[in-house]
């Protein structure tokens, strides 16, 4: 990202970018800087193309053509598919590129064993952008809320994203409600987080699953009862419940063996809070609890899908089991 933003700043482009990966947000945030530094409000100089099935002698034309008054020509392809097959002659092409043509793709999944990839790498600059790492989020978080004058406190940061979760899109959508929220205060307190945002359902997974370790049937049927409200479909409730118990039995065995934290979210492909949360209720179950509810899931899932028993009754049953006191 960093020599992307360099020329950015520069206003020197190489002739082709890749921008690949799965935060969404940073790859638009970046396609659009990229857009407005080298045409701006002249679209006279800039193509785009978008999917799949695009004719590639088209494309092929319009690179050649001079760009109008400006110093560069762009052509955007997003979501094209070529960096995992059929792109053998634009490929070709990336060494036969006008110095006056700047070529901008931005695709999630590619093969970096195809021939695009390997011809954008060799002309150009790839830049891979995946989930950025708490730390990272942390400090794009402050600088956001900092604009607007606000603070938050670190213990309240990792709150805020732990409910929220780490997509950079949904997450500077709630950013923008607290500093709504707030006009008229500097700090960002724990209760606005609780007041404006909306937990996502993991967390809210979570929260249900704490009232499963200790036995609190109340607020477990009640946290079912308000996702069902919000027309949560119980099937995607059910597998949720049971991602979690898998997830707590995982970090039960990693924890037995001495694993810490950090360690323990990369053996489970989790972020850390998740991790962490993980690792906390896993000292209120035994593993034959978790594997018995595991399996009690997997049943219920069966019956439901055979017809045997209603879907709402059938986790709602499931709830009652765990959450009851022996």
């Amino acid at each position: 990202m960093k020599t992307l933003s360099q020329d950015i700043k520069s206003g020197k482009f190489k002739n082709a970018y890749l921008i690949c990966g799965e935060e969404e947000y940073l790859k638009l945030n970046y396609k659009n800087q990229m857009i407005n530094a080298i045409v701006g409000d002249n679209t006279m100089n800039l193509a785009l193309y978008e999917g799949k099935n695009i004719d590639i002698n088209e494309v092929i034309d319009n690179a050649e053509t001079t760009p109008f008054f400006a110093e560069y020509r762009l052509i955007v392809m997003e979501t094209t598919g070529l960096f995992k097959n059929g792109g053998d002659q634009l490929a070709k092409y990336m060494s036969d590129i006008p110095e006056s043509t700047v070529f901008l793709f931005v695709e999630q999944d590619v093969d970096k064993r195809s021939k695009m990839y390997k011809a954008v790498k060799a002309h150009g600059y790839v830049c891979e952008i995946n989930r950025q790492t708490e730390k990272d989020l942390a400090i794009w978080a402050a600088r956001m809320f900092a604009k607007d004058g606000k603070k938050i406190t670190n213990a309240n940061m990792s709150y805020l994203i732990a409910n929220v979760g780490t997509d950079m899109e949904v997450l500077s959508r709630e950013i923008e409600k607290l500093i709504c929220y707030d006009l008229d205060k500097n700090i960002i307190s724990k209760e606005d987080i609780d007041a404006v945002c909306v937990k996502q359902l993991n967390v809210r997974i979570f929260d249900m699953v704490d009232a499963i370790s200790v036995k609190n049937q109340k607020k477990t049927l009640d946290c079912y009862y308000e996702l069902i409200a919000e027309k949560e479909p119980p099937m995607r409730i059910l597998f949720m419940i049971a991602r979690q118990f898998n997830l707590i039995l995982q970090a039960k065995d990693l924890s037995a063996r001495g694993m810490g934290r950090d360690n323990i979210a990369t053996a489970m492909g989790v972020q850390g809070f998740i991790a962490n949360k993980s690792i906390n209720q896993s000292r209120n179950f035994s593993v034959t609890e978790l594997k018995a509810a595991l399996a009690d899931c997997v049943k219920t899932e069966e019956s439901i899908k055979k017809g045997i028993m209603d879907e709402n009754i059938g986790v709602e049953m499931l709830l009652v089991k765990y959450s009851r006191k022996a």
